[in-house]
């Protein structure tokens, strides 16, 4: 058999060489990078404004900031000594005006590239006290660790002195995980989720070895000195000298190790508060892709819930939480994977309004059984504006009208978002 003539990119291929030039940013997108036109093609430059004139080492379709020439109006000097170098957040470098336009367009951009024209609300700030959790990384670095976040654009772990946007209680979270990382052994990198509950500092250490009883000494040793309330291993609770709990509403929750939360406690009051307002005359509601249940346990207050979420231990939490509310009209809580198994038809006709709030890839398949149904009324929660807008033509195809759009800022500085939006049925 004769040789193939065709040309073959193998694996080995090199990028080519970085090379230096000039570009003007044409605006910033939903990423937080400044975004350049060279030709027939968009170069991505982080750390710029729409309308600087920058020198960049362009390498594919990354630039690297070298300098910038001639400096936006819209530009100011990043709080964090961090910024630059932490891939975090992405838009310190922003006024307070141009900031909240640009997160806001975010939103209405997904919505018209849909199709769909809805009044957007000014930016709601929901940063708070500051982030209640953060995962830092922990590596081997010679004879000590190095812990922190990770560079931009990269595996690389720079060591974080302070992090200012984390609430507090966080202050000290990266002294905490190095005191840790001097008990573990046989490793060279693990992670480590710390939150800031209403009864300590709760600790969720992953990928690290199951330790043996002189290592579970140890960790309750560093916990007593360090006034933790928990450590858990890979889901595991290792030590608990008290049980961590988040108020929600009447309740208060024992989150399982690792169980979602939101950012910020004002942005889950934000978000809470919203959904109340859409759903207050609803007698029978369906909080969907639930949790823990920071809103399922806020509406029960004055309503009959089903909560579905496909996470047996936060079903089990939220559960436990109801019980011990007694103010809290009767809940009853499912584990469900709305992805494969989502509500249709005659489950949902029992409710007089539905919330999902489902991960960032969406809800696709539920919008589509909650498009088909008569529910009065929708309350549509999302972190992506992509499947925001997305899921909504789903139900706006259905028959739904889209009311009103809120966007809620709990991951302040970052390209992250929150959106809230309320459907009626037009039937």
């Amino acid at each position: 058999m004769g040789r193939s003539s065709r040309r073959r990119s193998g694996p080995g291929k090199a990028p080519p060489s970085p090379r230096e030039q000039v570009l003007t940013i044409d605006y910033v997108g939903h990423r937080g990078d400044g975004v350049a036109r060279n030709g027939d093609k968009s170069i991505f430059v982080p750390g710029t404004l729409a309308g600087e004139t920058v020198r960049v080492e362009v390498s594919g379709d990354r630039g690297r900031l070298i300098e910038v020439l001639q400096t936006a109006s819209d530009r100011i000097d990043p709080f964090c000594p961090h910024f630059g170098t932490c891939g975090g957040c992405t838009s310190q470098q922003m006024t307070d005006i141009a900031y909240r336009s640009w997160k806001q367009g975010i939103v209405e951009a997904a919505l018209r590239h849909r199709g769909l024209s809805a009044d957007v609300a000014p930016l709601l700030d929901a940063h708070g006290l500051g982030r209640r959790r953060a995962t830092l990384h922990a590596r081997r670095s010679g004879a000590g660790w190095t812990v922190g976040y990770a560079e931009a654009r990269s595996h690389r772990v720079f060591d974080l002195v302070t992090c200012p946007i984390l609430a507090h209680d966080l202050a000290y979270a990266p002294a905490i995980v190095h005191e840790l990382a001097t008990l573990i052994a046989r490793i060279d990198r693990f992670d480590a989720q710390i939150t800031a509950t209403d009864s300590g500092l709760d600790l969720h250490l992953i990928d690290v070895p199951e330790p043996d009883l002189g290592g579970r000494t140890a960790f309750a040793a560093i916990a007593d000195r360090l006034d933790l309330a928990r450590i858990a291993i890979d889901g595991e609770t290792i030590v608990e000298r008290r049980t961590p709990r988040i108020i929600m509403g009447e309740a208060a929750v024992a989150p399982p190790p690792g169980a979602f939360l939101q950012a910020t406690a004002a942005g889950e009051q934000a978000l809470a508060d919203l959904v109340l307002t859409h759903l207050g005359t609803a007698r029978r509601v369906a909080d969907l892709f639930c949790g823990l249940g920071p809103f399922a346990l806020r509406l029960a207050a004055a309503a009959s819930v089903y909560a579905a979420d496909s996470e047996p231990a936060s079903i089990a939490a939220l559960t436990r939480a109801a019980r011990a509310a007694p103010k809290l009209r009767p809940m009853h809580a499912e584990i469900r994977d709305l992805f494969t198994r989502p509500l249709q038809g005659a489950e949902l006709q029992r409710f007089d309004g539905v919330v999902f709030d489902p991960p960032r890839a969406g809800a696709e398949m539920q919008a589509r059984a909650l498009a088909a149904a008569n529910v009065p009324l929708i309350v549509a929660v999302s972190c992506d504006a992509a499947t925001f807008a997305r899921d909504t033509a789903i139900l706006i195809g259905g028959g739904y009208r889209l009311d009103r759009v809120a966007t809620i800022d709990q991951f302040k500085w970052s390209p992250h978002i929150e959106i809230v939006g309320l459907l009626r049925n037009g039937a």
